[in-house]
């Protein structure tokens, strides 16, 4: 009989619904059990495209032995990570201030009945291995140790409360300075951890990076950095040669286990792909390559086809597995490709995606990545360059077409609130930069589900799945929409974005703020109760939501000419600073927001017809300049602020502004050219 999980939102509790293990979500009940009983709590944390949760799973959750005694010995509580950020967050601190190493999934911890962890663990599998215990002599050992020990367990249980609780900082002095210091010591720290034969950072497993590409190419634009340029490029390379991307259907995996950006973990995930997508197409107008417009191209493909639900939102995930294997949909065998093509695509095909070397898959199989340059191929076959591009095309979509016949990875239905803002806000900022209005008109219909479906009684909620939407909204849920609906409104403007920017901005400051010591926290004030309501500061899969709010509510200020927003941007960017500058690494998207409070953004609002309009528009976004907001004012808009509410006439007119102060209307578009060559603007 399926057990509580049956009825959750969530595909991967919905994953153990079946499982022998008497699951409970978190929630009142499972915490109550634990306290009655006077049982410890097992919690299991994970998601739903996570190889060794599923791993972990097929061991020891689906094991009727390994149940029982589980069920005996714990009230058995299962989480996803993406549901329950807070948690996550809660709890990965947990780890590793009692293990002192890093977490990741699946996330094993004991608790006290009142929640707080006093062993923590990742994966264990069911018999001894990889130098880890056996999962079934854990769960003895620590249920006796939970016995027999309570008041050392208590002890430590305080201990690590009040460590947590230090983790969101100290006072902050008001005669604090901020300055650009910890922007050039980022800056400097990625360059000595820069791969210059392979790109990114850091070697295996290697992740991709974006908030970091995304300071290197600002610094770029802004001050002409030539090296952080190449840093951007080289690895933006390497990434769409690698298999990390996938060839055939576009889109990019977590990360490669490897230096090289080869093989990848094969799962795919809306966060990574959003930002990924935004800076490939920053990459082909700084460049003017084809290649990365292909990339970028080929991603927002995928995301519409595959991962955009019939109503508007945007889907979670791919999954790393199916038919219970790892990669397996993506792999190939050589004699499995020559089958399938023609003698000249298949002689291309190999040698351009290294058919022709050995297997680089479990010894057995091929995962594509890019081998051979056509232009070589072309010399070495004979066939011009442009036949050689022909062919490759032919057979990327045969492939393609073979692949989809096979059993295709889960896909996580659930729509989250802050990766759809990520993936709107990719979508918009590179549908924009290419000409795109296709793209954003994704992302019109995912930000108008986000409001039809998520948004009720002036509050978001964080999830929905088959029409029902649940939980608590998060500080990324209203930083990411915040910043979201801002590059929407300079891409196809509405008075309604604005409204509900202002909206959401008003939840952030009466809901989230530190009031004391500045910044946000993760949890709004009327979130239930936890050990714990941390203030995170760090970039890490996703962008850090203090640096994300702060830098959205200095832009809504600009724009609505309110203090209380700069205000608390300001109150933000002061708490974090002294962490910024003692350790910039983790800071790239609050080192972002720091810059632009140094030198606020520049504002150029138009009006007038729309079509010239639309014309001023993409000759000042062909400028690539992060730190500029082109704003195309609708002609009939009503209920607009005052900065925005400029008069509209025959002509466009267009005003420069810097903060709130704005210049005399320009209507020549050959002096408006030379102002913001003057102001350095692009």
């Amino acid at each position: 009989m399926p057990n509580r999980l049956a009825h959750e939102t969530s595909p991967y509790l919905q994953q153990h619904a079946e499982n022998p293990v008497q699951w409970f979500a978190w929630g009142p009940d499972a915490l109550a059990l634990a306290r009655e009983t006077g049982r410890p709590i097992l919690l299991s944390i994970g998601y739903s495209a996570c190889h060794w949760c599923h791993v972990m799973a097929h061991e020891s959750f689906e094991d009727p032995e390994v149940a029982a005694v589980m069920n005996r010995l714990y009230v058995n509580v299962k989480v996803d990570r993406e549901e329950r950020p807070d948690l996550d967050q809660i709890y990965q601190s947990a780890h590793h201030l009692l293990t002192q190493r890093a977490g990741g999934w699946p996330l094993t911890l004991f608790l006290t009945p009142d929640g707080t962890p006093f062993f923590a663990g990742t994966y264990f599998p069911k018999s001894p291995r990889y130098n880890l215990p056996g999962f079934v002599d854990l769960l003895e050992r620590v249920a006796q140790a939970y016995a027999q020990k309570r008041g050392e367990i208590e002890q430590q249980n305080q201990a690590l409360r009040d460590a947590l609780a230090r983790g969101n900082g100290e006072d902050t002095p008001e005669s604090l300075h901020l300055t650009r210091a910890p922007i050039d010591g980022l800056r400097r720290l990625l360059e000595a951890s820069f791969d210059p034969r392979d790109g990114g950072f850091g070697q295996a497993p290697k992740f991709p990076h974006p908030t970091d590409l995304a300071l290197l190419l600002r610094r770029h634009i802004e001050s002409g950095d030539a090296r952080a340029k190449q840093m951007v490029l080289t690895t933006l390379d390497h990434m769409a040669a690698g298999g990390i991307y996938d060839h055939l259907g576009g889109g990019f995996c977590r990360y490669s286990v490897d230096g090289q950006w080869v093989i990848p973990h094969f799962e795919k995930m809306l966060y990574d792909n959003a930002p990924l997508l935004a800076l490939y197409a920053e990459a082909a107008i700084l460049t003017g390559a084809p290649r990365y417009r292909q990339v970028a191209e080929q991603t927002a493909a995928w995301v519409m086809r595959e991962m955009q639900s019939p109503q508007g939102g945007y889907y979670s995930s791919l999954d790393a597995d199916s038919e219970g294997e790892e990669g397996k949909f993506y792999v190939w065998t050589a004699a499995e490709v020559k089958a399938h093509l023609p003698a000249d695509e298949f002689e291309v095909v190999s040698r351009h995606y290294g058919l022709d070397q050995p297997a680089n898959f479990e010894n057995q199989y091929w995962h594509l990545h890019i081998n051979g340059d056509l232009r070589e191929i072309a010399e070495k076959t004979g066939w011009s360059l442009s036949e050689c591009e022909r062919l490759l095309s032919s057979g990327r979509r045969k492939l393609r077409d073979v692949r989809d016949q096979r059993v295709h990875p889960g896909r996580d239905e659930k729509t989250l609130t802050s990766w759809n803002a990520l993936m709107i806000d990719g979508m918009t900022r590179a549908g924009s930069l290419l000409g795109r209005r296709d793209w954003i008109a994704s992302a019109r219909r995912a930000s108008e589900f986000l409001r039809q479906t998520l948004w009720r009684d002036g509050r978001l909620l964080a999830t929905c799945r088959d029409g029902r939407a649940h939980l608590n909204a998060y500080l990324d849920d209203y930083a990411f929409l915040l910043d979201a609906q801002l590059d929407l409104l300079q891409a196809d403007f509405r008075s309604a974005d604005i409204e509900w920017a202002i909206a959401l901005a008003d939840v952030l400051l009466d809901r989230f703020e530190d009031k004391e010591r500045g910044g946000f926290y993760f949890t709004s004030d009327d979130h239930e109760s936890l050990i714990a309501r941390p203030k995170p500061s760090h970039d890490n899969a996703t962008p850090s939501g203090n640096a994300v709010a702060a830098f959205g509510l200095q832009r809504l200020g600009h724009l609505t000419g309110e203090s209380r927003y700069l205000e608390a941007a300001r109150r933000c960017l002061a708490a974090f600073f002294p962490f910024a500058e003692n350790a910039p690494a983790g800071f790239a998207t609050y080192l972002m927001a720091l810059e632009e409070y140094l030198r606020p953004p520049t504002s150029i609002i138009l009006r007038g017809p729309a079509n010239e309009v639309a014309d001023w528009q993409a000759r000042l976004l062909s400028r690539l300049h992060p730190a500029a907001m082109v704003i195309p004012v609708a002609e009939n808009c009503e209920r607009l602020p005052s900065m925005l509410d400029r008069p509209t006439s025959d002509t466009v007119n267009a005003w420069v502004c810097s903060g709130v102060t704005c210049m005399s209307p320009v209507t020549d578009w050959a002096e408006l050219d030379r102002i913001c060559n003057s102001r350095d603007i692009g």
